[in-house]
């Protein structure tokens, strides 16, 4: 199997760099061009092009997206270029060369509502601009008719790249008190527990009949087990980490609510996501989110 990654350098693709080679040749691209003087960049239909042309690949992984959240309110052109109109221009190249398409995606693209975690033909309704140029991207793959599978996700974190684990860790060596979000509730997801589901779920993808294959593609919700509040989050991690030694000044963590904190774009109550579906097709067990938390914080601390 050859495989052409996008987004090499980001959270998760840092990850797939490691948890793919087992299946094949892995190509790995970022924005800037490598040796071979092909570029990853999304943005370059063009390059994209050529790359894939060039690759010739079985599957392109396309772990590149824009996330930032907020900064999309103002910067919607940028965030459609990247989350809406490359995704489609990648979707219908590889429906043009018979290539799967592996995908990712968030929770964003459901309104946050109620209480109950979503389930991939639950209804999207998203409520900022992030989430509505990521599920217009995934509307574009769905029209390509391309091979696909495209995991949802959410909170996600790891050792490489800036994330919540890191930004609590930094305050709370400089401040004795905080406050954080107790109403907004997910489950912390961790980039090597998505790249090493990516690489079963291909690898089961691989083994498959063309028959089965086609069963296999389509929407799938990726989250670590268990849930809690931002709230909860950072209390396991100022707990954990000065189990392991690390030095914190941080004395006391006050719980707000959503609307305590204002930010430019509208973020989700529930992050909840059912990920039956991922576990039954794929053969695969989702660890408790302490677990991958508390191996990062190692890996940091």
């Amino acid at each position: 199997m050859k495989i052409l990654l996008l987004g090499k350098n980001g959270q998760v693709g840092w990850e797939l760099k490691r948890a793919l080679q087992p299946l094949g040749q892995v190509i790995a691209l970022d924005r800037t061009q490598n040796e071979d003087s092909l570029s990853g960049d999304l943005a370059n239909f063009e390059a994209i092009t050529q790359a894939i042309h060039v690759i010739d690949p079985d599957v392109v992984v396309n772990a590149a997206a824009y996330t930032a959240v907020d900064k999309a309110e103002t910067d919607q052109s940028n965030a459609d270029l990247i989350n809406h109109l490359a995704v489609k221009h990648l979707a219908e190249f590889c429906k043009k060369q018979n290539i799967l398409l592996v995908h990712y995606s968030t929770d964003y693209v459901f309104n946050g509502e109620g209480i109950e975690p979503w389930s991939e033909d639950d209804q999207t309704k998203p409520v900022n601009l992030y989430g509505h140029t990521k599920r217009l991207g995934e509307q574009a793959i769905e029209q390509s008719g391309c091979a696909f599978i495209n995991f949802r996700t959410c909170w996600v974190y790891g050792s490489h790249g800036h994330n919540f684990i890191k930004t609590m860790l930094k305050l709370a060596a400089s401040r004795e008190e905080l406050s954080v979000i107790h109403d907004q509730i997910g489950a912390p997801t961790g980039a090597a527990l998505i790249a090493d589901v990516t690489a079963q779920a291909l690898r089961v993808y691989q083994l498959s009949s063309s028959q089965q294959q086609n069963s296999l593609c389509g929407h799938y919700h990726l989250a670590a087990s268990g849930q809690c509040s931002w709230f909860d989050y950072a209390n396991f991690i100022f707990d954990h980490a000065k189990q392991l030694g690390q030095m914190l000044v941080i004395q006391k963590v006050n719980a707000i609510g959503t609307s305590d904190y204002p930010t430019p774009a509208k973020r989700p109550l529930n992050s909840r996501l059912n990920t039956q579906k991922l576990q039954t097709q794929f053969k695969i067990h989702l660890p408790h989110w302490t677990l991958g938390v508390a191996q990062v914080l190692e890996e940091i601390i």
